[in-house]
């Protein structure tokens, strides 16, 4: 695929891997930063049924503490203006690298954990180019039109991947869920979020700079 030649992952899927999967240490830094080193990286579920699913993340949304989109969900301090732990948000405060999967109607959002215990924050994965378990992933998305739109969004994205409920608080730093770095070569963008109502014009959105799989044209600029 030309994308993994321009974003100098070309080398081959066994030598990404062989480098070994993202540490806890890599999600403790800051959630903004975490977001922009995570497009690029890849996203592995050793499934069950299927055997391995996997992609290229091509978008996030960073969601640090000091986020004022935390009022949607009544969790935001105005006094602070920090992320205030509630039951819905305890986990945000967990260790590092796990998984934080919730739902919006019917499809479950995966989410990463960032910042050091104690310090709330996470990334929303938002686009995947699929490279492994293609098969799977059209039997559970007969109605994409194209590879690269199969998790293209974070609902389509885990439902090709076959994640929800039983994923939550998953450690993402080892299999059957896990994510291993990338090249560090990839062409970022940073643009502002979708879909929230409070902080729309906070930069948190990043992306792999005119990628198909990103979620709108203006990510694909």
């Amino acid at each position: 695929m030309p994308w993994l030649e321009d974003t100098g992952v070309s080398g081959g899927v066994a030598n990404v891997e062989r480098s070994g999967a993202l540490t806890g240490t890599f999600f403790s830094r800051p959630t903004v930063e975490v977001a922009r080193a995570l497009v690029g990286c890849r996203l592995i579920h050793e499934h069950p049924a299927d055997g391995r699913l996997s992609g290229w993340i091509v978008e996030v949304e960073a969601y640090p503490d000091d986020d004022p989109a935390w009022r949607s969900w009544g969790a935001f301090d105005p006094v602070a203006e920090r992320l205030r732990m509630t039951a819905r948000t305890l986990p945000l405060f967990g260790e590092p690298g796990r998984a934080y999967l919730y739902r919006v109607h019917t499809s479950w959002l995966l989410n990463v954990v960032t910042e050091p215990a104690g310090k709330g924050g996470c990334v929303l994965l938002r686009a995947v180019m699929p490279e492994e378990g293609l098969h799977a992933m059209w039997a559970r998305r007969p109605a994409a039109r194209a590879t690269h739109t199969l998790a293209s969004g974070p609902g389509r994205l885990c439902l090709a991947f076959d994640l929800d409920r039983r994923h939550h608080g998953a450690d993402l730093t080892r299999p059957p869920l896990w994510l291993v770095p990338g090249s560090g070569a990839t062409a970022v963008v940073a643009v502002p979020r979708v879909g929230v109502r409070f902080g729309q014009a906070l930069p948190y959105r990043f992306v792999m700079s005119g990628h198909p799989a990103c979620t709108s044209p203006a990510s694909r600029r």
